[in-house]
């Protein structure tokens, strides 16, 4: 670890400190909003399901704006308190339809071991070396090119995975009881809460509001979650060299959005300084960058830069940078 990775992590400590009161009112405004966005587009489907899809992309922000404290909550930072961390991680499971504690698992994983060639698959985007993709055989190389594409993974293994695939703690090989309880439980109390809005607004207003809510959101999730850690000078080595510290702060990229988008998405951009101290709540996040402008020049990303990026594919463990696939094969 570098004397300067040391500076900046001694740098983020001073701000791992929670706020109840702007704790609880990014909670109790993004929950409002929320449920008046919710609102307007059942309202819509009477006036043209245009205008219901309109409503859908910031009804999706909200969404993952929720995602965003319940991930705070996983990582105890969103509020001093863990019991509270955790009754509101677990309610706001509900909207995000994704199991506290077994996400909370497999997101501790993720910190763990991100950038770590010896410890991929533990909340990643699949990334292969140019080595082990050319050592593959011709169908595994068309099905892992077919993976890798960012429409593919925005369009449809974001639904998938959030949808369909949580409903069961697949991601662990010998899943412990609490990751069967979380998913199981939250799956149970998914049918209960959302039979019930189907009882009442009846099941097609239901899905014609919530799928393009269900696609908008998981889709920019999943996009914010592959730009932030797959871009060209990215940071991976194997065991032997791997370094927490160093691999949070260069292997995870600095996505500078624009404000209402940065709102939107809980500061989460900001995420090379949120994966080197992850016990920073999202609102301090912005503060603790603005305090050291060393941080604002690491790994700095536009919505343009993030776009030239989105065909990097593989490893090149010569070249120490994420490369695209060949030309042929």
């Amino acid at each position: 670890m570098t004397e300067q990775v040391q500076q900046l992590a001694k740098h983020c400590l001073n701000y791992r400190d929670a706020s109840p009161l702007r704790a609880n009112f990014q909670l109790v405004t993004t929950l409002t909003l929320f449920v008046i966005a919710c609102f307007a587009m059942y309202q819509s489907l009477a006036i043209g399901y245009w205008l219901t899809l309109l409503l859908s992309f910031p009804t999706a922000g909200l969404v993952l704006r929720l995602f965003i404290i319940q991930h705070d909550c996983g990582h105890g930072s969103f509020y001093a308190n863990n019991n509270l961390n955790d009754w509101v991680g677990r309610c706001l499971s509900l909207i995000t339809i994704t199991p506290y504690a077994y996400w909370r698992r497999l997101h501790a994983l993720h910190h763990a071991s991100s950038s770590n060639l010896d410890k991929r698959g533990y909340g990643d985007i699949d990334t292969l070396t140019v080595a082990e993709y050319n050592a593959l055989p011709l169908l595994r190389r068309i099905g892992y090119r077919i993976y890798r594409n960012p429409f593919f993974l925005m369009l449809v293994g974001g639904p998938v995975h959030f949808a369909i695939l949580q409903r069961l703690p697949l991601a662990f090989e010998k899943p412990s009881l609490q990751m069967w309880i979380s998913c199981l439980g939250l799956n149970v109390a998914m049918a209960f809460f959302y039979g019930g809005l189907i009882w009442y607004v009846g099941w097609q207003a239901f899905l014609m509001m919530a799928l393009p809510v269900i696609l908008v959101s998981c889709s920019v999730g999943v996009w914010l979650f592959y730009i932030q850690h797959q871009f060209e000078d990215a940071h991976w080595e194997t065991s032997e060299h791997w370094d927490r510290k160093t691999a949070a702060l260069y292997g995870s990229s600095y996505y500078a959005l624009p404000k209402i988008l940065q709102w939107f998405t809980g500061n989460i951009g900001i995420h090379h300084v949120h994966h080197l101290c992850s016990s920073i709540p999202n609102y301090r996040l912005q503060e603790c960058l603005d305090d050291e402008p060393e941080l604002k020049s690491i790994n700095y990303l536009t919505i343009k830069d993030s776009l030239r990026f989105a065909h990097l594919a593989l490893w090149d463990e010569d070249a120490k940078k994420l490369v695209p696939f060949p030309a042929r094969g």
